[in-house]
């Protein structure tokens, strides 16, 4: 009798140290990897994969104990999807009440399909209540700020609106998109064509992107990407106009002239083969799926009609006959 009073206590007093050390957990400040730590909740995630998302997005914290806490407040399944942020001093009482009440945003910045980071970059400059912390630095050292050094920003950047608080800022929301984008760009590449002939997902982005500059209408994005797929297995030059249009940036005047198109640059597609060195845009999710997973076609060239529309030939005669009937508005012969 006596030893089972002993047990007893000695269960009590762990409970109790136990009690006492959650008690303190849910009160300390979460240790962070940045500040702030931000971090987009879709629709559906489940709460220990929120917890495990908190913690690779830089909250230095056992996933496990995140979770036990979600489940134990009863709060788990109100969590809301959304994007949040967290800074230094958040605890993880202050971060499941954040999730629940749903992140107290106060503006939303857009970045749209076939923009280049420098519209990205003016649009974040007119962003309202948003900190600007980037206005100095260079194309090369936002990639760097973002612990991407060395790489180009274009088409980096998952075009969607953003929510954020007062007092964010403009990198906070690079470093979403940025992140957001590497994951659609992962996930498209794991869907890709066993005869792609593209050899890695930076290939699959340029491509991308060129495949939503070149598409007036949905109906049309696949056969684009196989007109484009189909050059690149002959080793066709790609002869797409908005690659030159990017190389000429801000000069560009709205006007493609004939001696741009004789300019020798890497963005020169009817000049080089292959595709450019970078992409030369943001491309959306549809256009990242056709260009790993093309519609089959035999077609090597298209011209718009007009409408918005492509008129789609498998040989160059045809292709002849469609720019003069859309282009030229000489009819069919």
């Amino acid at each position: 009798m006596k030893l089972r009073r002993i047990v007893l206590a000695l269960l009590l007093v762990a409970m109790a140290a136990a009690a006492a050390g959650a008690w303190w957990w849910l009160h300390r400040p979460l240790p962070i990897a940045t500040d702030p730590v931000e971090l987009s909740i879709e629709p559906g995630t489940s709460p220990r994969e929120i917890a495990e998302s908190w913690v690779r997005a830089g909250v230095m914290t056992e996933p496990l104990a995140l979770y036990e806490w979600f489940r134990w407040s009863g709060q788990a399944r109100r969590i809301r999807a959304g994007s949040y942020e967290i800074p230094t001093g958040t605890t993880p009482i202050r971060l499941l009440e954040k999730m629940v009440r749903g992140d107290e945003t106060q503006a939303v910045v857009r970045f749209n399909e076939g923009w280049t980071f420098r519209q990205i970059r003016a649009e974040l400059a007119r962003a309202d209540a948003l900190k600007q912390t980037t206005a100095a630095l260079s194309d090369a050292e936002v990639m760097r700020a973002l612990g991407a050094p060395g790489i180009s920003p274009e088409g980096r950047f998952h075009p969607d609106t953003y929510a954020y608080s007062k007092g964010s800022t403009d990198l906070s929301v690079l470093r979403r998109a940025y992140r957001a984008m590497e994951q659609r760009l992962a996930a498209a590449w794991q869907e890709r064509a066993p005869d792609t002939p593209l050899r890695d997902p930076d290939e699959a982005l340029t491509l991308a992107s060129i495949v939503e500059k070149e598409t007036g209408v949905e109906a049309d994005r696949g056969l684009v990407a196989g007109v484009f797929v189909n050059r690149l297995r002959l080793g066709m030059p790609l002869q797409t106009d908005p690659t030159v249009i990017f190389s000429l940036g801000a000069a560009f005047d709205g006007n493609l002239k004939k001696r741009d198109l004789q300019t020798d640059t890497p963005y020169n597609t009817y000049m080089r083969t292959g595709l450019p060195p970078t992409p030369i845009a943001i491309p959306g999710k549809a256009a990242l799926f056709a260009a790993v997973r093309p519609e089959a076609t035999q077609a090597l060239y298209f011209v718009a009609r007009g409408d918005g529309s492509s008129e789609f030939s498998a040989t160059l005669t045809e292709h002849n006959r469609a720019v003069n009937r859309y282009q030229r508005k000489l009819g069919t012969p």
